[in-house]
């Protein structure tokens, strides 16, 4: 008999004699690539399980797309696995996967079940609870899904070690954009290349969309019933959820985008959301692609010269210098880094970020994409969404929350990293030297949306005055304690004792006005 939305997964899939059976490997939701898992499995073929569990997609308002692609890019793996010989389980419930592998466990004694340690924190302790539970029939094996060792980096993190050394250790260590032991053009990073404002009218290449099949169909219907008062849009969906489809969009990128991606990465513009970046966040992180493959096309994309070294330089760093990064900060950190909150904020999160509705251009711009598809790239993320959940005293943990829901590329790992590391200065300056906060001058030099809207940027205070201009300077007043304490960052504090009383006034009295009124979720 077919299941309610698993009609297509059981029409392919043979049911499963687990008595046929003495070896099985659980595969979760975002390790779908075999080449990163030992040879034997390939060789041998044992049988896969998959679990689809309501109670981890309730276990946030998870962005309706985010389960869609989750869910549908797991069936498509499935079932390819299916199609190259290998017996597949793929088990729905709506309880927690843990529980359905309890379930399996107590019914088949004779089953030695592996499973990779998991990326997040929550899942891992979840199956090291079964593994102790069903003592000797479960074994884990580790997570090869990324680069670095977390174990050799670990201490170093959180001790301090900026990205900048790490990346240059992970540069050696690859090879990439190496000659010998000097980077390729003689410098690390070509930063001050890459600040540039997109030019009205440059064109930006469209990215790809997938057109949804009769397996992702069933998905959204299904995420429709179960989940219809999750966050986000859930029309159009144009992600790709297969390896194949993936690698598409790797090229496509190569192609077609990278070349300019350094030059405008932090770039903003009404209207274009993607501009150069690669939107390939979401794969890598679920393993449809791999950092080695993203790593290596882009590479010899310079070295075929189709693509300028500081924008391949900027890419790679994402890949082997943040996104690894963060990953080993995360290990280093967790768990008590979850309740990092060293300005002590306790606002709710605004409105806004669950609706879109506000006459702040900028913000607007840079909620509408979230909203409808789950997405915005980096500088969005950190100069926008994040520095105004900060300048407007928001709890660290509640923007940590929404972030984790809000994005199709987010898991745990990544997130508070981002979050509560780099973009609020939630810990205290482990990850980042000083808080990322900005006044609306930033936010104009790097995109066209001041021009746009209803507040002025020229005005430093008052009622029609851009709201980032004085609620930057309420911040640095209100949290001096921790700007001078960094070299970096105190002579703002000595900016701001430098105005005259008048003004000063007027800042606090605009910026007290602002965050009271404001609505919060």
């Amino acid at each position: 008999m077919r299941r309610k939305f698993l009609s297509h997964i059981d029409s392919v899939i043979k049911p499963v004699d687990f008595d046929q059976h003495k070896t099985a490997v659980f595969i979760l939701h975002d390790q779908l690539n075999l080449d990163v898992w030992p040879g034997w499995i390939r060789e041998e073929k044992p049988l896969l399980i998959f679990i689809e569990s309501a109670e981890k997609g309730n276990s946030l308002p998870y962005h309706k797309k985010k389960l869609i692609y989750l869910l549908s890019s797991m069936r498509h793996f499935a079932l390819g696995c299916s199609e190259e010989g290998f017996p597949v389980y793929y088990h729905s419930t709506q309880k927690h996967y843990d529980d359905g592998l309890k379930e399996i466990l107590s019914e088949n004694e004779q089953l030695e079940l592996i499973f990779m340690t998991p990326s997040e924190w929550n899942s891992r302790e979840r199956l090291r609870n079964v593994k102790s539970e069903f003592n000797g029939l479960m074994k884990e094996i580790p997570n090869n899904f990324f680069l670095a060792d977390a174990e050799e980096y670990k201490e170093k993190v959180s001790d301090g070690w900026v990205m900048e050394y790490f990346y240059r250790e992970m540069r050696r260590k690859t090879g990439y954009l190496m000659k010998g032991n000097q980077p390729e053009g003689g410098e690390w990073n070509f930063d001050e290349e890459n600040r540039q404002k997109l030019p009205k009218n440059h064109p930006v290449p469209e990215i790809a969309e997938t057109e949804v099949d009769e397996i992702t169909q069933e998905v959204i219907n299904m995420v429709e019933a179960w989940f219809p008062d999750h966050f986000g849009k859930i029309e159009n969906f144009t992600y790709a959820v297969t390896r194949r489809q993936a690698l598409y969009r790797l090229n496509e990128f190569i192609e077609e985008r990278l070349d300019e991606f350094g030059p405008y990465e932090d770039a903003m513009a009404q209207g274009k959301y993607d501009l150069f970046h690669s939107h390939l966040s979401l794969y890598l992180n679920n393993g449809l692609v791999l950092p080695v493959e993203v790593c290596d096309k882009a590479e010899e994309a310079y070295q075929k010269g189709n693509a300028r070294l500081n924008s391949v330089e900027g890419f790679i760093r994402q890949i082997i210098g943040w996104r690894e990064y963060v990953r080993v900060y995360y290990e280093a950190m967790m768990p008590e880094i979850r309740e990092a909150n060293h300005f002590n904020f306790t606002n709710k999160l605004p409105e806004m970020y669950w609706s879109g509705k506000t006459k702040m251009n900028c913000m607007s711009e840079c909620l509408k994409p979230v909203i409808k598809d789950g997405y915005s790239h980096h500088i969005p993320r950190l100069m926008v969404l994040s520095n105004f959940s900060n300048l407007t005293e928001t709890d660290p943990r509640e923007l940590n929350r929404w972030f984790h829901l809000a994005y199709v590329d987010a898991y745990e790992w990544v997130v508070l990293p981002n979050v509560l590391g780099m973009s609020t200065f939630a810990d205290g300056g482990v990850l980042a030297s000083k808080p990322y906060v900005s006044s609306g001058n930033y936010i104009n030099k790097m995109s066209d949306y001041c021009k746009h809207c209803e507040y002025k940027i020229s005005k430093k205070t008052g009622g029609d005055a851009c709201p980032f201009n004085y609620l930057y300077w309420n911040f640095i007043d209100k949290q001096r304690d921790t700007f001078t304490q960094n070299g970096r960052a105190n002579f703002m504090v000595n900016m701001f004792d430098k105005r005259d009383e008048v003004d000063k006034k007027a800042i606090r009295e605009s910026s007290d006005k602002f965050i009271e009124a404001l609505d919060r979720a």
